[in-house]
């Protein structure tokens, strides 16, 4: 039982917390809005990050403008990085260096530079407590991926990440893949602290890292990735239908490593994160 004066004090304490919280300034989160980009494609995004997208796009252009200076082809590399489905984004990051690095040693590091979305300097800031979403990084990159006129005129080639990619990382030979990459999760259970947190969550397990690396990891199966593909094939169709670039001189694309066929630059993927706002 509380005796009067403990009740008395509990009671107190209440009303200084609901004084202190009625005086705490409100914090403002800006609503959902539709933005559209230059190749026509809209996204759902929270407007509270419109101001720090068009900085990481500033950003980037300059970036990419740096590079070109010194005379380099210009890529962009589309990869899956959400922890979803088996994947384990901490990891993907760490491929998706890897993947540039092997790319560019394969073009010539001073003839070619690889735009890496993973990269930290990509990340978008936390704002009134809350993260960027898909829908926000996906307008930052259209954005940046089809250039001030919407021709994709600041890059010289697409590089999509597929199942070999992943399997080089890995150092798969084509035996025992699977049982290779369940050592590696293991190995990296004892050592990684935000893995073991995640396992513990429920979030991800061993079987689905498994099944999903030797499986799934290609941006087949991302849903950013389809965006940025379909983001492409827009910009190469306005490219064929434009006097100064014609069907010469569409962005070259690569998946898995090799050139895509002819039919593959002109077809069209199921959307992801792409479309308006819905009404509540």
């Amino acid at each position: 039982m509380i005796s009067p004066s403990r009740r008395r004090a509990r009671r107190a304490v209440l009303a200084l917390f609901a004084a202190a919280s009625a005086m705490a300034p409100a914090v403002a989160t800006a609503a959902n809005a539709t933005e559209c980009t230059g190749v026509g494609l809209c996204y759902c995004m929270n407007a509270d990050f419109k101001d720090a997208i068009a900085e990481k796009v500033d950003y980037f252009r300059k970036a990419i403008a740096a590079e070109r200076a010194k005379g380099k082809a210009i890529g962009y590399m589309s990869v899956p990085l959400s922890s979803t489905g088996g994947g384990y984004f901490n990891l993907n990051r760490e491929v998706a260096e890897k993947i540039k690095e092997r790319v560019e040693a394969r073009l010539g590091p001073n003839s070619a530079w690889l735009l890496n979305p993973a990269a930290r300097e990509a990340d978008l800031p936390t704002l009134n407590n809350a993260r960027a979403g898909q829908g926000d990084y996906l307008l930052m990159w259209t954005r940046i991926l089809e250039g001030p006129k919407a021709l994709g005129e600041d890059f010289d080639f697409i590089y999509f990440v597929g199942p070999s990619d992943f399997a080089s990382f890995f150092g798969l030979t084509g035996k025992d893949d699977m049982d290779r990459i369940a050592a590696y999760f293991d190995d990296r259970l004892a050592k990684d602290a935000s893995l073991k947190s995640a396992v513990e969550r429920g979030s991800i397990s061993k079987s689905a890292f498994r099944n999903y690396y030797a499986l799934r990891a290609s941006v087949a199966f991302s849903v950013g990735a389809h965006d940025e593909w379909n983001v492409i094939r827009t910009v190469n169709q306005r490219r064929r239908d434009d006097k100064a670039f014609g069907m010469a001189n569409q962005l070259p694309v690569m998946f898995d490593g090799r050139a895509v066929s002819s039919g593959e630059y002109e077809l069209q993927v199921a959307g992801g994160n792409v479309g308006a706002c819905k009404a509540n």
